[in-house]
Protein backbone atom coordinates (compact mmCIF):
# COMPACT_ATOMS: atom_id res chain seq x y z
CA UNK A 1 0.00 0.00 0.00
CA UNK A 2 2.79 2.61 0.62
CA UNK A 3 5.07 1.52 -2.52
CA UNK A 4 1.32 2.79 -4.39
CA UNK A 5 1.13 5.63 -2.37
CA UNK A 6 4.73 6.68 -3.50
CA UNK A 7 4.11 5.55 -7.10
CA UNK A 8 1.30 8.23 -6.80
CA UNK A 9 3.31 10.99 -5.35
CA UNK A 10 5.92 10.40 -7.91
CA UNK A 11 3.53 10.71 -10.57
CA UNK A 12 2.09 14.45 -9.23
CA UNK A 13 3.92 16.98 -11.48
CA UNK A 14 5.86 19.62 -9.33
CA UNK A 15 5.96 23.00 -11.38
CA UNK A 16 7.72 26.08 -11.42
CA UNK A 17 6.53 29.19 -12.92
CA UNK A 18 8.45 31.52 -14.87
CA UNK A 19 7.61 34.68 -16.24
CA UNK A 20 10.00 37.38 -18.84
CA UNK A 21 8.30 40.56 -18.98
CA UNK A 22 9.87 42.52 -21.95
CA UNK A 23 9.32 45.92 -22.95
CA UNK A 24 6.67 48.11 -21.60
CA UNK A 25 4.06 45.80 -20.15
CA UNK A 26 2.27 47.13 -17.06
CA UNK A 27 3.27 45.07 -13.93
CA UNK A 28 -0.61 44.71 -13.20
CA UNK A 29 -1.06 43.09 -16.08
CA UNK A 30 2.07 40.67 -15.70
CA UNK A 31 0.74 40.33 -12.32
CA UNK A 32 -2.43 38.71 -14.12
CA UNK A 33 -0.90 36.81 -16.60
CA UNK A 34 1.07 34.65 -14.07
CA UNK A 35 -1.62 34.39 -11.83
CA UNK A 36 -3.83 32.93 -14.69
CA UNK A 37 -0.84 30.73 -15.26
CA UNK A 38 -1.16 28.82 -12.00
CA UNK A 39 -4.75 28.35 -12.77
CA UNK A 40 -4.08 26.76 -16.18
CA UNK A 41 -1.12 24.73 -13.91
CA UNK A 42 -3.99 23.88 -11.55
CA UNK A 43 -6.62 22.83 -14.46
CA UNK A 44 -4.13 20.63 -15.60
CA UNK A 45 -3.18 18.55 -12.66
CA UNK A 46 0.03 20.18 -11.56
CA UNK A 47 1.06 21.21 -8.14
CA UNK A 48 2.93 25.12 -8.00
CA UNK A 49 6.16 25.00 -6.08
CA UNK A 50 7.12 28.48 -6.62
CA UNK A 51 7.75 31.89 -9.38
CA UNK A 52 9.97 33.77 -10.65
CA UNK A 53 10.02 36.57 -12.80
CA UNK A 54 12.44 38.58 -14.96
CA UNK A 55 12.50 42.38 -16.56
CA UNK A 56 14.38 42.80 -19.27
CA UNK A 57 13.96 44.41 -22.87
CA UNK A 58 13.75 41.16 -25.55
CA UNK A 59 14.31 37.45 -24.70
CA UNK A 60 17.66 35.98 -25.46
CA UNK A 61 17.84 33.93 -28.72
CA UNK A 62 19.49 30.97 -27.18
CA UNK A 63 17.35 30.41 -23.68
CA UNK A 64 14.76 33.32 -23.61
CA UNK A 65 15.87 34.05 -19.92
CA UNK A 66 19.58 35.43 -18.99
CA UNK A 67 22.22 33.64 -17.98
CA UNK A 68 21.50 34.80 -14.12
CA UNK A 69 18.01 34.02 -14.15
CA UNK A 70 18.71 30.60 -15.31
CA UNK A 71 21.08 29.41 -12.43
CA UNK A 72 18.23 31.75 -10.12
CA UNK A 73 15.89 28.88 -12.21
CA UNK A 74 17.95 25.80 -11.18
CA UNK A 75 18.27 26.49 -7.62
CA UNK A 76 14.21 27.27 -7.10
CA UNK A 77 13.67 23.95 -9.25
CA UNK A 78 16.79 22.14 -6.41
CA UNK A 79 14.69 23.60 -3.12
CA UNK A 80 10.88 23.29 -4.84
CA UNK A 81 11.63 19.42 -6.06
CA UNK A 82 10.42 20.75 -9.22
CA UNK A 83 9.87 18.01 -12.25
CA UNK A 84 8.58 20.44 -15.00
CA UNK A 85 8.80 24.50 -15.80
CA UNK A 86 6.06 26.40 -17.39
CA UNK A 87 6.81 29.52 -18.75
CA UNK A 88 4.43 32.10 -19.43
CA UNK A 89 5.94 32.92 -23.07
CA UNK A 90 5.62 31.29 -26.03
CA UNK A 91 9.03 29.43 -26.68
CA UNK A 92 10.76 28.38 -29.77
CA UNK A 93 11.83 24.64 -30.19
CA UNK A 94 15.61 25.45 -30.04
CA UNK A 95 14.83 27.38 -26.58
CA UNK A 96 12.68 24.76 -25.07
CA UNK A 97 15.60 22.13 -26.26
CA UNK A 98 18.75 24.66 -24.48
CA UNK A 99 16.24 24.83 -21.18
CA UNK A 100 15.91 21.53 -20.95
CA UNK A 101 19.48 20.51 -21.56
CA UNK A 102 20.30 23.35 -19.13
CA UNK A 103 17.86 22.13 -16.26
CA UNK A 104 17.63 18.67 -16.88
CA UNK A 105 13.84 18.87 -16.37
CA UNK A 106 10.99 19.08 -18.67
CA UNK A 107 10.35 22.45 -19.84
CA UNK A 108 7.01 23.55 -21.52
CA UNK A 109 5.45 27.04 -22.60
CA UNK A 110 2.06 28.70 -22.35
CA UNK A 111 1.06 27.42 -25.74
CA UNK A 112 1.51 23.76 -24.67
CA UNK A 113 0.19 24.22 -21.45
CA UNK A 114 -3.23 25.07 -22.97
CA UNK A 115 -3.33 22.57 -25.73
CA UNK A 116 -2.80 19.56 -22.66
CA UNK A 117 -5.64 20.93 -21.14
CA UNK A 118 -7.91 20.85 -24.10
CA UNK A 119 -6.62 17.36 -24.55
CA UNK A 120 -7.75 16.64 -20.99
CA UNK A 121 -10.94 18.33 -21.66
CA UNK A 122 -11.84 17.04 -24.78
CA UNK A 123 -14.96 14.80 -24.77
CA UNK A 124 -17.33 15.07 -27.64
CA UNK A 125 -15.34 13.00 -31.11
CA UNK A 126 -15.21 16.78 -32.66
CA UNK A 127 -13.54 18.25 -29.54
CA UNK A 128 -10.65 15.59 -30.16
CA UNK A 129 -10.67 16.23 -33.45
CA UNK A 130 -10.20 19.66 -33.33
CA UNK A 131 -7.33 19.16 -30.04
CA UNK A 132 -5.99 16.39 -32.18
CA UNK A 133 -5.26 18.68 -35.32
CA UNK A 134 -3.83 21.90 -33.20
CA UNK A 135 -1.24 19.56 -31.08
CA UNK A 136 -0.09 18.18 -34.34
CA UNK A 137 0.15 21.78 -36.58
CA UNK A 138 1.77 22.22 -32.74
CA UNK A 139 4.57 19.55 -32.87
CA UNK A 140 5.21 20.12 -36.54
CA UNK A 141 6.39 23.45 -36.43
CA UNK A 142 8.12 22.81 -32.97
CA UNK A 143 10.76 20.10 -34.59
CA UNK A 144 14.10 21.70 -34.83
CA UNK A 145 15.27 21.67 -38.22
CA UNK A 146 19.29 20.65 -38.45
CA UNK A 147 21.38 23.48 -40.26
CA UNK A 148 22.93 20.37 -42.24
CA UNK A 149 20.15 17.92 -43.20
CA UNK A 150 21.53 15.72 -45.92
CA UNK A 151 18.77 15.00 -48.61
CA UNK A 152 18.35 11.81 -50.69
CA UNK A 153 19.86 13.46 -53.89
CA UNK A 154 17.88 12.84 -57.30
CA UNK A 155 19.40 9.72 -59.09
CA UNK A 156 17.89 7.21 -61.72
CA UNK A 157 13.71 7.21 -60.92
CA UNK A 158 13.86 10.73 -58.90
CA UNK A 159 13.21 14.11 -59.70
CA UNK A 160 13.95 16.85 -58.15
CA UNK A 161 16.58 17.59 -55.29
CA UNK A 162 14.84 14.66 -53.35
CA UNK A 163 13.50 14.65 -49.73
CA UNK A 164 15.53 15.49 -46.27
CA UNK A 165 15.00 13.29 -43.49
CA UNK A 166 13.15 15.60 -41.87
CA UNK A 167 10.87 15.97 -44.00
CA UNK A 168 10.25 11.95 -44.86
CA UNK A 169 9.94 12.16 -40.46
CA UNK A 170 7.11 14.45 -40.99
CA UNK A 171 4.99 13.12 -43.92
CA UNK A 172 3.05 10.95 -41.41
CA UNK A 173 2.02 13.46 -38.95
CA UNK A 174 1.31 16.35 -42.29
CA UNK A 175 -0.73 13.08 -43.57
CA UNK A 176 -2.84 13.36 -40.64
CA UNK A 177 -3.71 16.82 -40.59
CA UNK A 178 -4.42 16.84 -43.59
CA UNK A 179 -7.27 14.17 -42.95
CA UNK A 180 -8.27 15.83 -39.63
CA UNK A 181 -9.03 18.83 -41.55
CA UNK A 182 -11.12 17.17 -44.33
CA UNK A 183 -13.17 15.55 -41.31
CA UNK A 184 -13.72 19.10 -39.69
CA UNK A 185 -14.22 20.31 -43.22
CA UNK A 186 -17.76 17.82 -43.35
CA UNK A 187 -18.75 19.08 -39.77
CA UNK A 188 -18.59 22.60 -41.17
CA UNK A 189 -20.84 21.92 -44.37
CA UNK A 190 -23.10 19.45 -41.60
CA UNK A 191 -23.39 22.70 -39.51
CA UNK A 192 -24.01 24.88 -42.41
CA UNK A 193 -27.02 23.03 -43.35
CA UNK A 194 -28.57 22.30 -40.24
CA UNK A 195 -28.45 26.38 -39.61
CA UNK A 196 -29.93 26.93 -43.10
CA UNK A 197 -33.12 24.64 -41.94
CA UNK A 198 -32.93 26.48 -38.57
CA UNK A 199 -36.35 28.71 -38.05
CA UNK A 200 -35.87 29.56 -34.36
CA UNK A 201 -33.73 32.76 -33.17
CA UNK A 202 -30.41 31.64 -32.65
CA UNK A 203 -28.34 33.18 -29.20
CA UNK A 204 -24.66 32.60 -28.70
CA UNK A 205 -22.90 32.48 -24.96
CA UNK A 206 -19.43 33.39 -25.17
CA UNK A 207 -16.92 35.31 -23.08
CA UNK A 208 -13.71 35.08 -21.30
CA UNK A 209 -13.23 31.63 -19.66
CA UNK A 210 -15.02 30.48 -16.83
CA UNK A 211 -17.33 33.32 -16.39
CA UNK A 212 -20.19 31.47 -15.12
CA UNK A 213 -21.03 30.65 -19.18
CA UNK A 214 -22.27 27.11 -18.71
CA UNK A 215 -23.33 28.10 -15.25
CA UNK A 216 -26.08 30.80 -16.73
CA UNK A 217 -26.93 28.07 -19.67
CA UNK A 218 -28.51 24.94 -16.69
CA UNK A 219 -30.07 28.56 -15.21
CA UNK A 220 -31.58 29.92 -18.20
CA UNK A 221 -32.90 26.19 -19.14
CA UNK A 222 -32.95 24.17 -16.50
CA UNK A 223 -30.04 21.83 -17.75
CA UNK A 224 -27.46 20.09 -17.19
CA UNK A 225 -24.72 21.20 -18.93
CA UNK A 226 -20.95 20.29 -16.98
CA UNK A 227 -20.09 22.93 -14.39
CA UNK A 228 -16.53 23.34 -12.74
CA UNK A 229 -14.68 26.52 -11.49
CA UNK A 230 -11.80 25.95 -13.73
CA UNK A 231 -10.42 27.02 -16.71
CA UNK A 232 -11.83 25.73 -19.76
CA UNK A 233 -14.38 23.22 -18.27
CA UNK A 234 -16.78 23.82 -21.29
CA UNK A 235 -14.77 22.49 -25.03
CA UNK A 236 -17.71 21.11 -26.23
CA UNK A 237 -20.72 23.15 -27.76
CA UNK A 238 -24.46 22.39 -25.72
CA UNK A 239 -27.12 23.92 -27.09
CA UNK A 240 -30.38 24.05 -24.72
CA UNK A 241 -34.13 25.74 -25.40
CA UNK A 242 -34.59 28.84 -23.62
CA UNK A 243 -38.45 30.48 -22.66
CA UNK A 244 -37.59 33.70 -23.09
CA UNK A 245 -41.70 34.58 -22.07
CA UNK A 246 -44.77 35.81 -23.92
CA UNK A 247 -44.24 32.76 -25.72
CA UNK A 248 -41.15 33.37 -27.12
CA UNK A 249 -38.41 30.82 -26.96
CA UNK A 250 -34.56 30.51 -28.82
CA UNK A 251 -32.14 28.50 -29.15
CA UNK A 252 -28.87 29.03 -26.88
CA UNK A 253 -25.39 27.93 -27.42
CA UNK A 254 -22.26 27.66 -24.79
CA UNK A 255 -19.39 27.62 -26.80
CA UNK A 256 -15.49 27.05 -25.52
CA UNK A 257 -14.00 30.00 -23.42
CA UNK A 258 -11.57 32.38 -24.69
CA UNK A 259 -8.05 33.89 -22.45
CA UNK A 260 -5.61 35.93 -23.39
CA UNK A 261 -2.62 34.81 -25.77
CA UNK A 262 -4.83 31.61 -27.12
CA UNK A 263 -3.08 29.89 -29.20
CA UNK A 264 -3.79 30.66 -33.21
CA UNK A 265 -3.48 26.84 -34.33
CA UNK A 266 -6.30 26.35 -31.48
CA UNK A 267 -8.83 29.32 -32.90
CA UNK A 268 -8.15 27.86 -36.28
CA UNK A 269 -8.69 24.14 -35.08
CA UNK A 270 -11.80 25.04 -33.39
CA UNK A 271 -13.12 27.48 -36.00
CA UNK A 272 -15.79 24.66 -36.82
CA UNK A 273 -17.08 25.09 -32.89
CA UNK A 274 -16.48 28.67 -33.14
CA UNK A 275 -18.48 29.50 -36.10
CA UNK A 276 -21.76 29.48 -34.03
CA UNK A 277 -21.03 32.93 -32.63
CA UNK A 278 -20.37 34.38 -35.96
CA UNK A 279 -23.64 32.70 -37.14
CA UNK A 280 -26.02 33.62 -34.08
CA UNK A 281 -28.64 36.11 -34.19
CA UNK A 282 -27.01 37.90 -30.50
CA UNK A 283 -24.15 37.38 -28.64
CA UNK A 284 -24.51 36.93 -24.82
CA UNK A 285 -20.82 38.32 -23.54
CA UNK A 286 -20.92 37.18 -19.95
CA UNK A 287 -17.93 38.75 -18.11
CA UNK A 288 -17.03 38.07 -14.01
CA UNK A 289 -18.00 41.26 -12.76
CA UNK A 290 -16.05 40.55 -10.12
CA UNK A 291 -12.46 39.94 -11.45
CA UNK A 292 -9.62 42.75 -11.21
CA UNK A 293 -9.13 42.28 -14.77
CA UNK A 294 -12.78 42.87 -16.80
CA UNK A 295 -11.34 45.51 -18.64
CA UNK A 296 -8.65 43.40 -20.21
CA UNK A 297 -11.00 39.65 -20.28
CA UNK A 298 -12.87 42.15 -22.26
CA UNK A 299 -10.62 43.42 -24.42
CA UNK A 300 -9.19 39.47 -25.14
CA UNK A 301 -13.31 38.78 -25.79
CA UNK A 302 -13.59 42.09 -28.67
CA UNK A 303 -9.78 40.88 -30.35
CA UNK A 304 -10.57 36.71 -30.24
CA UNK A 305 -14.29 37.48 -31.98
CA UNK A 306 -12.78 39.77 -34.35
CA UNK A 307 -10.51 37.11 -35.29
CA UNK A 308 -13.46 34.69 -35.63
CA UNK A 309 -15.25 37.29 -37.87
CA UNK A 310 -17.69 38.12 -35.19
CA UNK A 311 -17.30 40.91 -34.49
CA UNK A 312 -20.47 42.45 -36.20
CA UNK A 313 -22.67 40.14 -34.41
CA UNK A 314 -25.60 42.29 -32.06
CA UNK A 315 -24.09 41.54 -28.68
CA UNK A 316 -25.09 42.19 -24.99
CA UNK A 317 -22.87 42.11 -22.49
CA UNK A 318 -23.31 40.47 -18.83
CA UNK A 319 -21.88 41.54 -15.77
CA UNK A 320 -22.27 38.13 -13.91
CA UNK A 321 -21.13 36.88 -9.85
CA UNK A 322 -22.66 40.66 -9.11
CA UNK A 323 -23.72 38.48 -6.13
CA UNK A 324 -20.25 38.27 -5.39
CA UNK A 325 -19.29 42.49 -5.67
CA UNK A 326 -19.67 44.69 -2.13
CA UNK A 327 -22.60 47.51 -2.96
CA UNK A 328 -20.05 49.80 -3.49
CA UNK A 329 -18.37 48.35 -6.25
CA UNK A 330 -21.31 47.08 -7.61
CA UNK A 331 -22.57 50.30 -8.10
CA UNK A 332 -19.26 50.99 -9.83
CA UNK A 333 -19.11 48.84 -12.63
CA UNK A 334 -22.82 49.44 -13.12
CA UNK A 335 -22.29 52.88 -14.09
CA UNK A 336 -19.12 52.12 -16.08
CA UNK A 337 -21.12 49.36 -18.14
CA UNK A 338 -24.44 51.05 -18.04
CA UNK A 339 -25.84 49.17 -20.85
CA UNK A 340 -25.16 45.84 -19.34
CA UNK A 341 -26.98 43.46 -17.95
CA UNK A 342 -26.55 42.29 -14.19
CA UNK A 343 -27.12 38.77 -13.46
CA UNK A 344 -25.85 36.26 -10.73
CA UNK A 345 -26.34 32.69 -13.09
CA UNK A 346 -25.61 30.87 -9.55
CA UNK A 347 -28.00 32.29 -7.82
CA UNK A 348 -30.64 33.08 -10.60
CA UNK A 349 -31.07 36.48 -10.25
CA UNK A 350 -31.42 38.47 -13.25
CA UNK A 351 -32.76 36.25 -15.31
CA UNK A 352 -36.39 37.80 -16.12
CA UNK A 353 -34.39 40.97 -17.22
CA UNK A 354 -32.17 39.04 -19.31
CA UNK A 355 -34.31 37.41 -20.67
CA UNK A 356 -36.47 40.21 -21.55
CA UNK A 357 -33.79 42.11 -23.44
CA UNK A 358 -32.54 38.75 -25.16
CA UNK A 359 -36.17 38.96 -26.48
CA UNK A 360 -36.19 42.64 -27.35
CA UNK A 361 -33.08 42.48 -29.14
CA UNK A 362 -33.90 39.56 -31.05
CA UNK A 363 -36.98 41.26 -32.21
CA UNK A 364 -35.50 44.32 -33.01
CA UNK A 365 -32.65 42.22 -35.36
CA UNK A 366 -35.83 41.20 -37.01
CA UNK A 367 -35.86 37.46 -35.84
CA UNK A 368 -39.01 35.99 -36.07
CA UNK A 369 -40.46 33.29 -32.96
CA UNK A 370 -42.40 30.31 -34.58
CA UNK A 371 -45.23 28.90 -32.49
CA UNK A 372 -43.86 27.14 -29.41
CA UNK A 373 -43.07 23.46 -30.12
CA UNK A 374 -39.55 21.47 -30.16
CA UNK A 375 -37.59 23.08 -32.78
CA UNK A 376 -35.60 20.09 -35.10
CA UNK A 377 -31.97 21.30 -33.55
CA UNK A 378 -33.15 20.96 -30.46
CA UNK A 379 -33.41 16.72 -30.83
CA UNK A 380 -29.45 16.63 -32.42
CA UNK A 381 -26.77 15.67 -29.88
CA UNK A 382 -24.67 18.43 -27.75
CA UNK A 383 -22.05 19.85 -29.76
CA UNK A 384 -24.21 19.28 -33.44
CA UNK A 385 -27.59 21.77 -32.31
CA UNK A 386 -28.35 25.02 -33.88
CA UNK A 387 -25.43 25.84 -35.97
Amino acid sequence: MKHAEGTATERVERALLVQVVTGRTPRGAAADSLGELERLADTAGAVVVGRITQRREGPTAGLYVGEGKLADIQVACRRGRANLVIFDNDLSAVQVNNLDLALGIKVIDRTELILQIFARRARSAEAKIQVELAQLQYLVSRIPVSVRQQRFQGGIGMRGPGESPLQLRNEPMRRRIRDLQARLEQVRRRRERTRRRRTWPFVCLTGYTNAGKSTLLNALSEGGAYVDDRLFATLDTKTRRVNLGGGRRALVTDTVGFIRHLPHGLVASFRSTLDVAAEADLLLIVADASDAALDDHLRVVAGTLEEIGAERVPALLLLNKCDALEARAAAARAAAFPDAVRVSALRRRGLDTLKARIAATLLEQGCRFPPAGPPPAARRRDGEAGC
